[in-house]
């Protein structure tokens, strides 16, 4: 896993993790995520800066980086939280049917963005 410099603010370091992680270890759950984010982090915490990095890619008209993050239990997509936010950016449709296929499309959108 890729090593995180400590005083970087937690949702940079996530953002460079999920920037230069390799391919194949993506998406990844919270759980890895909070692991690499050394020391320890919660998920909470893990998913608080998600939501902020979600925000700034939302102003700045990026795919969600966050997007290559999924729940360990949640059938390969997100925890809900990623999809209320995303619908309060407008990024995602109201309809909770059409979610999961929004959030296949920014994880491609995501994973390309990456270079």
């Amino acid at each position: 896993m890729i090593a995180c410099h400590h005083n970087t603010p937690l949702a940079a370091r996530a953002r460079q993790i999920l920037e230069t992680a390799p391919e194949t270890e993506l998406p990844m759950t919270y759980q890895q995520l909070a692991e690499a984010l050394e020391p320890p982090r919660t998920i909470q915490r893990v998913a608080s800066a998600l939501e902020q990095l979600m925000r700034e890619d939302a102003e700045q008209r990026r795919p969600f980086v966050a997007a290559l993050v999924v729940s360990r239990r949640g059938e390969g997509l997100p925890a809900k939280g990623f999809f209320d936010l995303a619908v309060e950016l407008g990024r995602f449709p109201l309809d909770p049917a059409q979610h999961a296929e929004a959030y296949h499309e920014e994880f491609r959108r995501a994973m390309a963005q990456r270079g």
